[in-house]
């Protein structure tokens, strides 16, 4: 054997680089090498005894002699690589393998191209942990393909279950320019924890989770797992309707909820068993789960994403969460996730100095950290790192079928100087304090999620007066489908909050939203932000006493029902929770069992009842043509009134009444004369309230008020809203 081996032995440095790990291509001296000798076959592995090659039934072929530091090498005859599998023993024990070093690239090319140029739109079928066959040579191999982008690093290792956590066996090889270190290993499968070993630019081995891995260990374990999906999805005709009719035209009733505590305790496919049953039931159109992603610290409710590929494990695994989407589609309900590329946290496991240097944040501390959030921000202008967010929300709309991609804190992104004061921020190329490549990239990914899935919506947390956040990027807009107002949370909550008897003197706050409510394509959002740190729940919020504060709670409810732009509330707010949402526990539940919080649920389901049936609270919600005024400056009365108009040309009225007393003949400007039924009045005794209605049909009279044609007397409930229509 050493006289076959004379000639074919690794250089001395060749060899240190072995065995200490400091290979870039690992492929050219490891595996099965055809020359004039035969075919020299060399294996690292540093804790073996004794190394043999065997053919694929376990007959020996050679036994590999050690040339130090656990490298084994031998020779076999013929000029032909044979279909060989290595047996290595370890005391009494014979661990037998394919070998990964004698399989070519798994990434071809034109992936490796794409990459360079941030534009591969499936960058998860490529990098990441990637369970496939492969070509041998001699027929093909399971197995899976690991690829991780590093660029700086001097070398990377492959480290997991699959050798003990010992990196030391599986040298990755380096696929030059495009940075991505790649390594295919069969007989790997789904469930195996890996993470990769880099070799910083300092000479320091760190240990990383994989950025695309598709599945994570649950917390406290911080490992990726390798995953194959093998679900089957029932959500067909779902997902070929969705798109049929643009969002600005459709109703969009949202509600928000915290996967983990929604019912704390559940998984996925528990949730799948309560949760469409009870949306449906309160004719919501959509749900929104807070950040889904994998995220180890539970305070942060998912805000905090470690594995931007991975759902949350503590749920169940990835095919749970599609059948919880699923689930959720048969019943009619659209899914939105939130979504987080404003920042990421710092834990030296994850994403942080990914490689030893700042790979996926900005390097200048001025653009790359968070005042605020001590995380880290995106390098959003280096290709590699765009084309890993841009792919990512694809990711969550092609894998999971999801129905809407929610970024959070736009403002943070687009804005060079947001919470940063002098000489803490670094000006774009002109001077100006806009993030211009945050720009391009929010640009760049709300053009490729809509080309790519058509009927997904992109919603923009923006709270700043950008202009242009949901204007088409071919406009020079951002191109998001709709933004929260967050003006108009941020008013209405103020005003509400008011004594009754001081209302009058902030009676803009609930107008002043109209002086801009079609700059935009708005969502009005009630979400967990407004629920939580000292802020109170959303009945906590309303004065007086207690029946008063239900009152006030069921008229903004009805006023943000009616209000142009669709709406989201956050769980627990529909049936009036009594204090603020704590992560840990969860809404109150038993809370359902009381009479006042169980009318307020009803009333939501009314509410959406009446909004899905009626489209003129939605079908011109984008168009000035969609609302007029009757009366926006009664402040003296503390009372307001609207009309909504949808395709059908058929009106719908609302009138607010913002003080505890009710108002008998008050008279009310209508577009006709005839007969008008009150829809809803949210002082219903069915409501618990008072019981202060219109019964039978509301007669309007030839007499001109307001501007409009006709009127009518009405009683306006104590605290209440009423909804009226043209009598059917």
């Amino acid at each position: 054997m050493n006289r076959e081996l004379a000639g074919t032995e690794p250089a001395a440095t060749d060899l240190k680089r072995l065995t200490t790990g400091e290979v870039s291509d690992p492929h050219a001296l490891l595996g099965a090498h055809p020359g004039p000798a035969g075919v020299t076959v060399r294996v690292l592995r540093p804790a073996a005894g004794r190394v043999t090659i065997t053919d694929p039934s376990g007959g020996t072929l050679a036994e590999l002699a050690h040339l130090g530091g656990g490298v084994f090498a031998g020779v076999l005859p013929g000029r032909d690589v044979p279909d060989y599998r290595v047996a290595a023993a370890y005391g009494d024990e014979v661990f037998t393998y394919d070998d990964p070093y004698r399989y070519l690239p798994t990434l071809g090319e034109l992936d490796l191209h794409l990459i360079r140029e941030g534009r591969h739109e499936q960058l998860w079928r490529v990098l990441g942990a990637n369970v496939r066959e492969h070509e041998s040579g001699h027929g093909r191999a399971a197995g899976t393909a690991f690829a991780v982008w590093a660029p700086d690093a001097r070398a990377v290792r492959l480290v997991g279950d699959l050798n003990h956590w010992n990196g030391a066996a599986h040298p990755m090889r380096s696929l030059g320019a495009s940075g991505v270190w790649e390594l295919f290993v069969p007989g790997v499968g789904p469930g195996c924890r890996y993470k990769y070993e880099i070799l910083t630019p300092d000479g320091r081995w760190i240990q990383k989770a994989d950025p695309l891995a598709t599945s994570a260990e649950p917390a406290p374990g911080t490992a990726s797992v390798v995953h194959a999906s093998a679900y089957r999805w029932g959500d067909g005709a779902w997902m070929r309707r969705r798109g049929e009719r643009p969002v600005a035209e459709a109703p969009m009733s949202v509600y928000e909820m915290h996967l983990p505590s929604w019912r704390p305790g559940l998984g996925y496919r528990e949730l799948a068993g309560e949760l469409p049953a009870y949306l449906k039931g309160l004719g919501f159109t959509h749900v929104e789960f807070l950040p889904p992603a994998e995220h180890p610290f539970g305070g942060s409710w998912g805000y905090q994403v470690t594995s931007y590929y991975a759902p949350m494990a503590r749920l169940g695994s990835p095919d749970d969460f599609r059948y919880l989407v699923d689930r959720l589609h048969r019943a009619g309900i659209g899914v939105i996730v939130d979504w987080v590329p404003a920042h990421f946290p710092r834990d030296d496991w994850a994403l942080a100095r990914f490689d030893g240097t700042p790979l996926y944040e900005h390097p200048d501390p001025r653009r790359g950290e968070h005042p605020d959030w001590g995380t880290l921000v995106f390098d959003y202008g280096r290709a590699e790192v765009r084309n890993f967010l841009v792919a990512n929300a694809v990711y969550w709309c092609e894998e999971f079928h999801v129905d809407g991609i929610r970024v959070d804190a736009v403002a943070s992104m687009l804005y060079l100087d947001y919470s940063r004061g002098d000489g803490g921020w670094l000006p774009n190329a002109y001077g100006g304090r806009e993030n211009l490549d945050a720009v391009e990239f929010l640009q760049e990914m709300n053009a490729t999620v809509q080309r790519r899935c058509p009927g997904v919506v992109t919603v923009a947390e923006e709270s700043t007066a950008w202009d242009g956040v949901t204007r088409s990027t071919d406009q020079g807009g951002l191109g998001f489908d709709l933004k929260w107002n967050m003006g108009w949370m941020h008013d209405s909550l103020s005003y509400m909050a008011h004594d009754p008897v001081h209302r009058q003197y902030h009676h803009h706050a609930m107008t002043f939203a109209m002086m801009y409510a079609y700059a935009e394509d708005h969502l009005l959002p009630i979400s967990h932000d407004e629920v939580v740190h000292g802020k109170g729940s959303l009945l906590g919020k309303m004065p007086g006493d207690r029946w008063q504060r239900f009152a006030n709670l069921r008229a903004y409810l009805a006023w943000m029902w009616a209000f142009p732009g669709k709406h989201l509330l956050f769980m627990g707010q529909e049936f009036a929770q009594d204090s603020e949402w704590s992560h840990d526990r969860g809404p109150d539940w038993a809370l359902t069992g009381q009479a006042p919080h169980a009318a307020v649920r009803d009333l939501v389901r009314d509410l959406n009842r009446h909004y899905l049936a009626d489209p003129a609270l939605w079908s011109r919600d984008t168009r000035p043509e969609g609302f007029r005024w009757i009366d926006a400056d009664a402040a003296q009365d503390n009372v307001y009134s609207f009309l909504r108009h949808g395709e059908s040309g058929e009106p719908l009225v609302c009138v607010f009444n913002f003080q505890p007393a009710a108002r008998p003949g008050f008279r009310v400007g209508l577009p006709s004369a005839g007969r008008w039924t009150e829809v809803l009045n949210t002082d219903a005794a069915s409501y618990g309230g008072s019981g202060v209605t219109n019964p039978g049909p509301v007669r309007a009279q030839d007499v001109p008020w307001q501007g409009l044609p006709a009127s009518a007397e009405l009683t306006l409930p104590p605290l209440g809203a009423v909804w009226l229509r043209p009598y059917r």
